[in-house]
């Protein structure tokens, strides 16, 4: 039978972070709302253009295909249009074959105090107070950035890369790195690697994956053949001996990576190259900035000491400042 909403993985899309919305952005810039409205009733059947996490979602939603009795996946639009302008949105949904059939139009609004209705573990936006706005009440949401769209079909794999500290774990560790140095946050993970860390934005959605694992893993036992679509991988800045800690964390609540790098501060994008994620999760716009070749798709998770230090505002997206999403 197919899953119901509390057992499924269920992400939250900003139509700002599935399509360009730059050309109806500039025109609601520059001409105001009443100006976008009749832009978007004039151009109802001119397709978008694929946003940054269009291959992330795209490859998400096929794996409901692979497994259509339990249909474990959903995906939402959540956004600010009204649902006269957000038509346009949802034809374009339509034309790419993205079965997207729930959408939440706040005609103005933020939509993230809706997540929890819908039992999402991930919002992705492009606007930045709403990504802002959900972190500050523990709900998971991560601000999508610029960079080039790269989707090719003969590519089935779903790849999702994590920074671990401020991500998948909460800020204890980084803030005693931060505090006190390289010496003293090895120390302290030494004394504490037998004690999990608590749960940080983006472990639900760690979670729900690693179930989406398990079902992959069932499959292969029936069925040899079967060709896995979802690989998982953690990518930190941390090294031994700090790297148990983060073992007895997942180990705890049950899941593991399909690949781990412990860089000991090494660049994370000579490792990004070669996974080649569809999307990755970081708590620090340093780590997030030096894409190779703008190619990879970042998401930042403005959570934790790394973003309370920061006075500097997260990049700005073409999109972010719209008002209707």
């Amino acid at each position: 039978m197919p899953f119901q909403i509390e057992d499924k993985l269920v992400i939250g899309i900003a139509s700002s972070a599935l399509f360009d919305l730059s050309a109806s952005h500039q025109v609601y810039l520059d001409k105001g709302p009443e100006e976008y409205r009749v832009y978007q009733e004039r151009h109802l059947d001119t397709i978008l253009g694929k946003g940054v996490a269009f291959p992330f979602i795209r490859r998400v939603l096929n794996i409901n295909r692979c497994f259509p009795q339990e249909s474990p996946v959903e995906v939402v639009l959540f956004s600010r249009n009204s649902p006269e302008t957000g038509l346009r949105v949802l034809r374009s949904i339509a034309h790419y074959g993205l079965d997207i059939s729930r959408a939440a139009f706040m005609t103005g609004k933020s939509p993230y105090s809706y997540l929890p209705a819908f039992n999402a573990s991930l919002f992705l936006s492009a606007n930045e107070e709403d990504v802002k706005s959900a972190i500050a009440v523990n709900y998971p949401a991560g601000l999508v950035l610029p960079s080039q769209i790269d989707d090719g079909d003969e590519d089935l794999e779903l790849r999702v890369a994590f920074d671990f500290d401020g991500v998948l774990a909460d800020d204890e560790s980084e803030t005693v790195f931060k505090r006190d140095g390289l010496d003293r946050f090895h120390a302290h993970e030494t004394l504490h690697m037998e004690r999990p860390h608590s749960p940080g934005p983006l472990a639900s959605l760690f979670q729900k994956l690693a179930m989406l694992q398990r079902l992959e893993e069932r499959a292969a036992r029936r069925d040899p053949g079967y060709r896995r679509i979802v690989r998982i991988a953690i990518i930190t800045a941390r090294s031994a001996p700090s790297h148990e800690r983060v073992v007895t964390t997942l180990k705890s609540w049950g899941v593991s990576a399909d690949e781990t790098f412990f860089l000991g501060g090494m660049d994370k994008t000579r490792v990004l190259a070669v996974f080649r994620p569809h999307i990755f999760f970081d708590d620090q716009l340093t780590h997030l900035r030096a894409a190779p070749g703008g190619t990879i798709p970042m998401v930042h998770v403005p959570f934790g000491i790394a973003n309370r230090e920061s006075a500097a505002p997260a990049h700005t997206a073409a999109s972010e400042t719209l008002a209707p999403d």
